[in-house]
């Protein structure tokens, strides 16, 4: 592991990200003001925020993993995808009112959920993965970035949570093995209009599969996946912004739709 930020430093940057989602407000490029930041300091960044809101009785559930497409990596200049935590208010049920003011540069991207029934550690296959599932689940992710824009790097993302702000899980749970999964297919509409559609074949080939790359990242980190945890697999489309007053919705075909109001 390679980094160069002093404990300290990491400490005041969570800090400060944690009053940028306290306040919604956004905050200055870290890649800026630290330009020698690597991702293992964008990392450590983000673990001590997760520390510091599960200590304030934030309760974590699970990760979120970013970054899985090609074109996705290919635009942020890496070569694999990042992770982030969810916690349990983060997440909500398909339908809901959703207040748009809570987030940063709001965009959502239409994903697949595994639930785990069993831990996942590092090393594992696609079937080890599916074998430790409980069942897989619609969802979106709405994305919230609490670090300016232009010109953010892989750094700048990591160290936000990987820009995650709340997951919306959708009501049809289906076993692992009862769907063929890489050819799961979604349309997203924001109201009337057909925003972005996908396969979730592009995550990685197989969307079990950065379930997978997630455990081998955590054991990197000192840490694993375990049963219970919820893991938001990857996009399979681009991220569409979304405004105050838009209705968006996911239509996953035999698993049902996903939709949130903004309000």
């Amino acid at each position: 592991m390679t980094r160069t930020l002093p404990a300290d430093e990491v400490a005041a940057v969570a800090d400060e990200l944690a009053a940028a989602e306290r306040d919604r407000t956004t905050v200055p490029l870290l890649t800026a003001r630290h330009p020698g930041m690597t991702v293992d300091d964008a990392y450590a960044v983000q673990a001590e925020w997760r520390r510091r809101a599960v200590a304030a009785g934030r309760a974590p559930v699970g990760r979120k993993i970013g970054l899985t497409s090609k074109v996705m990596q290919a635009a942020t200049g890496i070569d694999e995808p990042d992770y982030g935590a969810i916690l349990a208010d983060m997440v909500v049920p398909s339908g809901a009112d959703v207040e748009h003011a809570r987030f940063s540069n709001v965009r959502v991207e239409v994903e697949l959920a595994f639930r785990l029934a069993a831990p996942v550690g590092p090393g594992a296959t696609v079937d080890d993965v599916l074998a430790a599932t409980e069942y897989v689940v619609p969802a979106l992710e709405i994305l919230s970035s609490r670090i300016e824009l232009a010109g953010r790097t892989i750094v700048d993302t990591i160290s936000d949570n990987a820009a995650m702000g709340a997951m919306v899980v959708g009501d049809t749970h289906v076993a692992p093995h009862d769907v063929d999964l890489p050819w799961v297919s979604a349309v997203l509409r924001r109201g009337d209009d057909v925003e972005e559609s996908g396969v979730a074949a592009a995550v990685l080939g197989h969307p079990a599969r950065g379930v997978a790359w997630l455990a081998d990242k955590l054991a990197q980190h000192g840490d694993r996946l375990g049963a219970g945890e919820i893991v938001l697999a990857g996009s399979f489309t681009r991220p569409v912004w979304v405004h105050r007053g838009d209705t968006v919705r996911a239509d996953f075909r035999e698993l049902g739709t996903v939709s949130c109001h903004f309000v």
